[in-house]
């Protein structure tokens, strides 16, 4: 039985079996080995990391250092709140601080980053994730969204790739209506500044 830890775009976390190409830590969200307790995060510093780091492995949600999440790619992790670990993936967070500079201006630290996007993801005093109605066409390639019959899409070199936690499917126009934004307004304006996140291969191929 797969462990809950498979987190999706709009940043609940489930179990799955497929396994993602990256991994992210929220806290110790476990509350024994392999059992998931019912907080969504404890800290605010929520990050994306790579699944190989000099070689080392481990027993994933076991001990209380912190809980092992997995992601399909970075921009389903970003689209769940989470920015890039400056230890494990100092280049891609290098470049996510160069597109912060360019949007919003001078770098206030990581602690006060991490601030501004928890008040942009977060519901307060509830245990889930903001999204927001913007025009599909308007959004930044990276990007993703949630259409009225709960279909999860990212935004493609123009196009519309349809997410499930397995991979992407083929293009489809974007639409012209309003859509429900997952990817939160502050990781937006990082997109718009020129990141990229890394995609898993069935949306490159």
């Amino acid at each position: 039985m797969p462990l809950q830890n498979r987190v999706l775009p709009d940043g609940t976390i489930h179990a799955i079996a497929a396994r993602g190409t990256m991994t992210g830590n929220r806290g110790v969200l476990h509350v024994a080995d392999g059992q998931m307790g019912p907080a969504l995060w404890k800290h605010r510093a929520w990050i994306s990391c790579t699944l190989d780091w000099q070689g080392r492995r481990r027993t994933v949600m076991t001990g209380r250092k912190w809980t092992e999440l997995f992601f399909l790619d970075e921009a389903v992790a970003m689209a769940a709140g989470h920015r890039p670990c400056g230890y494990c993936r100092r280049a891609a967070f290098d470049r996510f601080k160069a597109a912060w500079l360019s949007a919003r201006g001078p770098w206030p630290g990581v602690g006060d980053v991490d601030a501004h996007l928890h008040t942009a993801r977060a519901v307060p005093g509830a245990r889930r994730l903001r999204t927001h109605l913007a025009k599909a066409r308007s959004l930044p390639d990276g990007a993703m969204f949630r259409m009225p019959d709960d279909s999860t899409w990212l935004v493609h070199r123009g196009s519309a790739l349809p997410y499930t936690p397995t991979g992407y499917g083929a293009p489809a126009p974007l639409p012209d209506h309003a859509v429900d934004a997952l990817t939160n307004t502050v990781t937006l304006e990082i997109l718009r500044a020129g990141f990229a996140p890394r995609l898993h291969p069935s949306a490159i191929g």
